[in-house]
């Protein structure tokens, strides 16, 4: 687990840094299905989609900034990757995290597609974070700088 503290760090540092790159993100119905993606709460189109082995390469992105910064799907086959995101859950640590600009917004619009938080959002210093449950066994945080 420590291996991967600096590599998760800096996955958090970077989707902090480019919030507004990442504003407001939602995937869509036809996309989503056709990825096994759950559809509802994240506006992502499809950037890469590359056979790799028995696998394939996937990255989405924000369809307003299409060079920003890609999000890489991940296949959970692996015994490790599954109880790592187990754990991760039932411990309430988000999987990822997204900047907005706006988070009452983000909230409201979230809840009103069925979006279970887990945490509603919450003034922290100098920013307001809210968690919700992606209904994929992910817990995923939001925040506004």
């Amino acid at each position: 687990m420590s291996a991967f503290l600096p590599f998760l760090i800096f996955g958090i540092v970077i989707a902090f840094l480019t919030a507004p790159a990442l504003n407001a993100l939602a995937l869509g119905d036809e996309a989503a299905s056709g990825l096994g993606v759950h559809q509802g709460f994240l506006r992502l189109v499809k950037k890469e989609d590359v056979p790799v082995g028995e696998f394939r390469w996937i990255t989405l992105v924000s369809p307003d900034v299409q060079d920003g910064t890609e999000l890489l799907l991940e296949p959970n086959n692996h015994p490790a990757a599954k109880e790592y995101q187990k754990k991760i859950f039932a411990e309430g640590i988000p999987a990822t995290m997204f900047g907005v600009a706006d988070i009452s917004k983000e909230y409201k619009r979230l809840m009103e597609k069925g979006a279970k938080f887990t945490m509603e959002p919450t003034e922290m210093r100098e920013v307001t974070i809210a968690v919700f449950d992606n209904t994929c066994g992910n817990l995923i945080q939001i925040v506004q700088k």
